[in-house]
């Protein structure tokens, strides 16, 4: 199966942490600030994953990047730095529904920013160039992560990051977020080599775009000198309770089909995955990585109405200490209609 028809429809997956080197790009000049310091807003978590508010973010422009990135063969991926140069940066993304303050699961997170010199892949001298933009899925506490660079600047704006959360194929919240500006200052004086433009003279006070209230859409931003990184947080609120959304795509599928979570979840070796049909159909089922690549495909032929469960071999397919997302396509009918989840793999014992 193509890439491009991987999650036309999507209801989950997510993120855990990787391996990455120290400065994307220029590994030999890390950065070393001595104190950058940490900002949240009045709705970020704390440490420990809970919200202190549930504030719905201002919406803000898509900005220059097509929102539906289902067609295209490289988008779901973690690092989405190419080799881009810059401070390296660890940038979590935690979604959370307004209306009751719980982890929103099983959506889609899309991020796009410019690179050092506030440059956006895709556009003028960029055309046909991918890096920085990408996306990933939510895990049960409404979290992903992406591996990426302190973005530059350009006139008139501060230094950003656009995002896009898709609740449903009715409904998704656009928006944008930055970090404290004093942050972001050292990161990149720290490392005039990485960042010939020097830092952002914009704060975010400055920055029309936030002029409806930015302190909903400041990370925090804190230096890592054991991983030699930048690490971020960043928590927003968008419209539901805690669940994915029910869009017209959703209702079709789900008169089709339901895709259970695997049990057990961690897994250690082998987990199975339970289905329900509510009609006759062919089912596929195959499994990705957070890099985007399709480690295991199944057919399992037409199957009848009902309860159905596939055991899944994870640590035979070499998935064993990372996560991963299965997918469960059904053929019925004419149409295709497909469903996903993330899986967790704990490693073997």
């Amino acid at each position: 199966m193509k890439r491009s028809r991987f999650l036309k429809l999507v209801s989950g997956a997510a993120a855990l942490p990787a391996v990455w080197p120290q400065v994307a790009g220029a590994a030999s000049d890390a950065p070393s600030p001595g104190n950058p310091g940490q900002l949240r807003h009045s709705g970020m978590a704390a440490s420990a994953g809970r919200a202190s508010n549930c504030v719905l973010v201002p919406s803000e422009t898509p900005g220059p990047f097509p929102l539906d990135l289902d067609e295209n063969s490289f988008f779901f991926r973690q690092d989405i730095t190419e080799g881009s140069p810059g401070v390296a940066l660890r940038q979590r993304v935690r979604v959370i529904g307004a209306s009751n303050c719980e982890p929103m699961a099983n959506v889609r997170v899309n991020v796009w920013h410019c690179n050092r010199d506030g440059k956006y892949s895709g556009y003028g001298t960029e055309t046909g160039l991918t890096y920085c933009r990408g996306y990933q899925f939510t895990d049960a506490n409404g979290e992903c992560e992406f591996l990426t660079i302190v973005p530059g600047w350009y006139p008139g704006r501060v230094t950003h990051v656009h995002f896009q959360v898709h609740v449903s194929t009715q409904y998704s919240a656009v928006s944008q977020w930055t970090w404290p500006h004093a942050t972001v200052v050292v990161a990149v004086a720290e490392n005039p080599a990485l960042y010939p433009e020097g830092p952002d003279p914009l704060t975010p006070e400055q920055d029309g775009v936030f002029a409806d209230g930015y302190e909903l859409r400041i990370a925090d931003l804190q230096w890592d000198a054991d991983q030699g990184e930048y690490t971020s947080l960043y928590e927003v609120a968008v419209e539901g309770a805690g669940t994915t959304g029910v869009g017209y795509e959703e209702m079709q599928t789900a008169a089709v089909m339901d895709l259970g979570p695997n049990r057990p979840n961690p897994v250690v070796d082998r987990t199975t995955i339970p289905f329900t049909l509510h009609q006759a159909g062919r089912v596929v089922l195959s499994v990705w990585t957070l890099e985007g690549r399709c480690a295991h495909r199944e057919d399992l032929g037409t199957l009848p109405p009902g309860n159905h469960g596939m055991e899944l071999d994870v640590a035979g397919l070499g998935l064993a200490t990372a996560s991963c997302v299965y997918q469960l396509e059904c053929f019925s009918g004419g149409k295709r209609f497909t469903s996903a989840r993330r899986m967790t793999a704990a490693g073997p014992r």
